[in-house]
């Protein structure tokens, strides 16, 4: 057994197994943080146009408010004081005029006074989806680098153990073991995240 796994001791081995881990931990470090930034990027984003979205669907509500109030004015005055009527009729939003002229009131109407509103929604919850996204990478990158660090630590201990020790070759061993662990998860469980 010691003859078929006595490369596990070797110098050159050893210290290639000990640059690999280095480069590869530092690697998925780099990454976990640029996925952490990311996120943190599309969180803010995900705000910003909810609040955006918020501010759209109150004034949207406003003029929702103000159009019915001048309908109901113009309705009541319409037969008895066309003056008064025309009034409130001059004060009617464009998105109003439009519905009741295309008698599609109030679908159209409300599509048209909540559009702005509703598409910083949407954008808003892309941009969560995507911060989720990245997140999920980060988290997974993280894990990658624990076991990256992890068979760093095991190979580096092996590295200062005597060439003739079991332990040197048990350590080597879990190095490696650790090192295709984080690879297989690299390759295989840490999403890529599409814009």
């Amino acid at each position: 057994m010691r003859k078929f796994l006595g490369f596990l001791g070797n110098e050159i081995f050893l210290g290639t197994m000990i640059a690999l881990l280095s480069v590869f931990t530092a690697i998925t470090s780099y990454q976990g943080a640029m996925a952490d930034s990311e996120q943190n990027k599309y969180e803010i984003l995900g705000m910003k146009e909810l609040n955006d979205g918020n501010v759209f669907y109150l004034e949207a509500n406003q003029n929702w408010l103000q159009d019915d109030n001048n309908y109901d004015n113009w309705y009541v005055n319409v037969d008895t004081n066309p003056e008064i009527a025309a009034y409130y009729d001059g004060n009617f939003s464009e998105a109003l005029v439009t519905a009741l002229e295309q008698d599609n009131y109030p679908e159209l109407y409300e599509e048209e006074l909540y559009a702005d509103a509703y598409a910083y929604f949407e954008s808003s919850e892309n941009n969560f989806k995507l911060a989720g996204q990245y997140d999920e990478r980060g988290d997974q990158l993280q894990l990658v680098m624990l076991i990256m660090a992890l068979g760093l630590a095991l190979t580096a201990w092996a590295s200062l153990l005597g060439p003739e020790s079991n332990m040197r070759l048990a350590f080597s061993l879990l190095g490696i073991i650790a090192f295709t662990a984080a690879l297989f998860i690299y390759i295989f469980q840490v999403p890529v995240v599409v814009v």
